[in-house]
């Protein structure tokens, strides 16, 4: 396909598709799609090689939330049934991010439900930080608190903290459909913010949530304005009691083309598959590898994903490699301010601040309310499915890891 060749000329230059050309792969046919991820999967190696950076979560403070995003099992009204706790302490969230950085995680991503932290709770997250890298000095420390004030980015940075995710989610367009409690605005400047104070931006996008294939060519061309060093893709895991149970419209081979998509648009940065890759991509795993660069390991916020033992052999017989510690994540143009494995957003990436396509920022990923992830498989005795059937027996709520005194599952 021509289009294919020229999206694969482009991301080897770091140049940006036309939106019409992101519509398209988003159109290509089932027929076609081995074709798209072959495509995409040469840029992915040509600034990544085979290696597959390994992240973990720890949900440091969760529900009670008080905003109002639909997508999340902690918002306001939640009926979702879900962990609920306040603060983990330093020394209990060091040693759930242990458990990650023991089954290979590069990069320990904090989280905490609410709209942002109070300059106490800054306070309590950097005590954390200080912790995790007194028993792990080389480890990525990446926070998701929230809206950022001023000032609070800059301390979290002196704390150790290497990057800071907030995500995007959706189109400006359609924000308002999904959370009125703050705005699109809201979550571009605290991004803004992170950028400013030397902290490694994380923002990504949820797909599943009834948006329009312009909604997603939207939200991934504002990303590759902002310039995030890693883009995180959630896919909606649809909880019940939240006012998004009931959207189940993703396909293994939709969702595959979304991360190939962002790929495209975003060539050089860390393409993260977040949550809800078990419930939606199923036994096609495997492919999204060639798409994307990074991946969680275990579970997620506040649902459980599949074993770390099966995403490791799982990347092993895809024939990836899990990204070493020593190694530095993104290509060098990326990193050359910083160096290290987060890398800075001056001198281009996805998409230089100068001229470059898009808009800004959003939720989910290193650290999104969405949870995503999950779970147990079918019994053996598991009736077959047809492929519009929603996948409802993959989705379950956390009950191990941090806030419980189970072991992770890392």
């Amino acid at each position: 396909m021509d289009l294919l060749n020229t999206l694969v000329d482009k991301g080897l230059r770091r140049e940006s598709p036309t939106r019409e050309e992101a519509l398209a792969v988003l159109a290509t046919s089932d027929d076609d799609l081995l074709d798209v991820v072959a495509a995409a999967g040469k840029v992915r190696r040509h600034w990544f090689g085979r290696r597959v950076k390994l992240n973990y979560l720890v949900n440091l403070k969760s529900g009670l939330c008080p905003e109002d995003c639909s997508y999340c099992s902690q918002r306001l009204g939640s009926r979702a049934e879900i962990l609920k706790y306040t603060w983990l302490k330093p020394d209990q969230a060091s040693a759930a991010a242990a458990a990650g950085v023991s089954g290979g995680a590069k990069r320990v991503c904090l989280v905490a439900s609410g709209r942002g932290p109070t300059d106490r709770d800054v306070d309590r997250v950097s005590d954390t930080i200080r912790a995790i890298k007194e028993q792990n000095e080389s480890v990525e420390v990446c926070a998701c608190l929230g809206l950022l004030s001023d000032g609070q980015a800059e301390r979290l940075r002196e704390a150790g903290a290497d990057a800071y995710n907030h995500n995007l989610n959706t189109s400006e367009s359609t924000y308002g459909d999904i959370t009125t409690t703050h705005t699109y605005a809201d979550r571009v400047d605290t991004v803004n913010k992170a950028h400013a104070a030397g902290l490694s931006a994380c923002s990504g996008l949820i797909a599943g949530m009834g948006e329009s294939n312009e909604d997603l060519v939207d939200v991934v061309f504002s990303l590759r304005e902002l310039d995030p060093d890693s883009v995180p893709v959630n896919f909606l895991i649809p909880m019940e009691g939240t006012p998004l149970a009931d959207e189940w419209h993703l396909t293994p081979q939709r969702c595959l083309r979304i991360l190939a998509m962002t790929r495209f648009v975003c060539p050089d940065v860390e393409v993260r598959i977040a949550g809800g890759r078990e419930v939606h991509l199923r036994t096609m795993q495997p492919l999204a590898l060639h798409l994307a660069n990074s991946v969680f390991l275990g579970d997620y916020l506040t649902s459980e994903g599949q074993a770390g033992h099966a995403d490791l052999e799982m990347i092993a017989d895809a024939g990836f490699e899990v990204e070493g510690a020593g190694e530095v994540t993104l290509p060098e143009h990326r990193t050359s301010v910083r160096g290290g494995g987060c890398g800075s957003h001056e001198d281009g990436g996805c998409g230089s601040h100068a001229g470059a396509d898009g808009a800004a920022g959003g939720t989910g990923g290193c650290g999104s309310h969405a949870g995503g992830g999950v779970c147990a498989p079918a019994p053996a005795s598991a009736p077959v499915r047809t492929a519009e059937e929603p996948r409802t027996d993959l989705v379950a709520v956390r009950r191990r890891g941090a806030g419980t005194d189970l072991a992770p599952n890392a």
